[in-house]
Formats: structure tokens, sequence, C-alpha cells
């Protein structure tokens, strides 16, 4: 019997792809596929660490694509539940969307597709839900700002409804959760960090302690925000992924999903 192997990933959707790639191409034995730095399970399994390269992720995209343009959308939405485990379940449904003779039409019966279509259908809910709920705040530098803590990793899945609505305007959507954000600067979106320790929130003190109390991100009002440059908390720009390994924008990969 050919040994198991664990596939260790940066933990962004072009590295997950890229796994995929390996696991086809060298025809591995998939145990697990699971984010660097998470504590590797899997004892009786050997482990494989991928690394990220755009041109593979797009050839897997791609082929996913040409089989299914539903399938697609599915697996990137369920990528961005973050739900345990969802590596292996994505990877075994695309085994059964390469499988399936007629492509489009897998088994709707089977629960790997059952889980997949569900945890998309969740994920486009918080999408929605998160749009109609953002609530901007004009800051002292002109970008409006909001701050959510969505469910699921919905930000790569908002940018688009935003700049079609704010398109001339500067503005930031936060997340708190996952402590990362889009910011758009009239021109183009970027992914960023904040180094929200040196904003103050009148009396609840320091960020420290904004942080650290559950639910209270819509005490960032006007009060707040006024006499506040947001430009000037914005740590970094990120390299594109989900949350890791971004480029400061959307990769063509996923624009097409959305």
């Amino acid at each position: 019997m050919k040994n198991s192997t664990t596939l260790i990933y940066d933990g962004s959707f072009n590295g997950f792809l890229s796994a995929v790639y390996v696991a086809f191409e060298e025809k591995i034995n998939v145990a697990d596929i699971q984010k660097n730095g998470k504590g590797q399970n899997g004892l009786f399994s050997e482990t494989k660490t991928i690394f990220t390269h755009v041109d593979t992720a797009k050839r897997v995209w791609e082929g996913i694509r040409n089989k299914s343009h539903n399938a697609i959308t599915n697996i990137y939405f369920s990528f961005l539940s973050e739900s345990e485990g969802i590596e292996l379940i994505l990877y075994t449904y695309i085994q059964k969307l390469m499988e399936a003779k007629t492509g489009s039409y897998l088994n709707y019966s089977d629960g790997i597709v059952q889980r997949v279509n569900q945890l998309a259908s969740s994920v486009r809910r918080e999408k929605q839900r998160t749009e109609n709920l953002v609530d901007f705040q004009p800051t002292k530098d002109g970008v409006q700002f909001a701050s959510i803590t969505p469910e699921y990793n919905v930000l790569p899945l908002i940018s688009k409804h935003f700049r079609n609505i704010y398109g001339g305007k500067s503005w930031l959507i936060y997340d708190m959760k996952r402590k990362y954000g889009i910011y758009f600067n009239q021109d183009h979106v970027e992914m960023i960090s904040l180094n929200l320790r040196d904003l103050r929130f009148g009396e609840m003190g320091t960020s420290d302690s904004f942080l650290h109390r559950t639910g209270n991100y819509q005490s960032l009002r006007n009060d707040s925000l006024k006499n506040t440059q947001i430009k000037s908390l914005i740590n970094c720009k990120l390299h594109s992924s989900n949350t890791s390994n971004r480029n400061g924008s959307y990769s063509r990969v996923e624009k097409e999903a959305v």
C-alpha cells in the first residue's frame, strides 16, 4: 500500500490549489491538507511542504472551471468558510468532479458534494448579510471606516460590491476577528493590517481594551473616529490570499469566483 502524505501549505487559496496540483501531478495518496503552523496531525502519514505557485494554481482553477463554473465558485466560497478539515473535503470534491464523466453533473446525494454546497450557501448568505450591515464612519483624513466580525472570511467577496457603490470615495473595511482589512484608495483595493494599538476609543481607553471585548466593534462610532487619521494606522500591506500571503490586490483566480 502506498504511504499516505499530509500536505502542508501557507493557508492561502492559491496555496491550496498548488497543493491540489502537486497531489494530482505526483499521484500522492493524500491523508490531509493542512495550514502551516496549525500543529500537524497525522501520526501515520508523512508530511510534504507545498510552495505556492500562482501559475500551477491557475492551471487547477482553469481545469475545474472547464468542468463546471458552478463548482469552482462553490469551492472558493467553501474554502472561505474556514471550516475544520475543509481542505481535505475540497480535495475529495475535486477528485469526484474530475472523475465525473459528465463534468458538471456531480452526484448531489453524495455527502461530500452536499457539504461543499451547504458551506458555499452559508458563505454566500454571510456575504450578503455583511454587505447590508456595513456601517461606514468618517475619519479625519476623509477615509470611510467600518469594522466587521463576520462568521466566515467574506472580505475577499465584498470588495466588488463596495467599489461599485462607493467608487468615488476612499474606504476601509476591517475584519476585527481575522485582523486584516480591505482599503480602497479610489483607484484599487489593497489588503492591509491596522495598528489598532495606536487608536483610542474615548472611555474605552486604548484599543487593547477594545480588542479584548468581544462584540464591541459597534463602539467604533463617529466620536471615536472623527479625530483619527486612519491612514496612519495602516501597519502593512499584505500579500494576496485570504488572510495570508497577499500581494496587495486580488488575483485573477479569486476575482473570477465572485
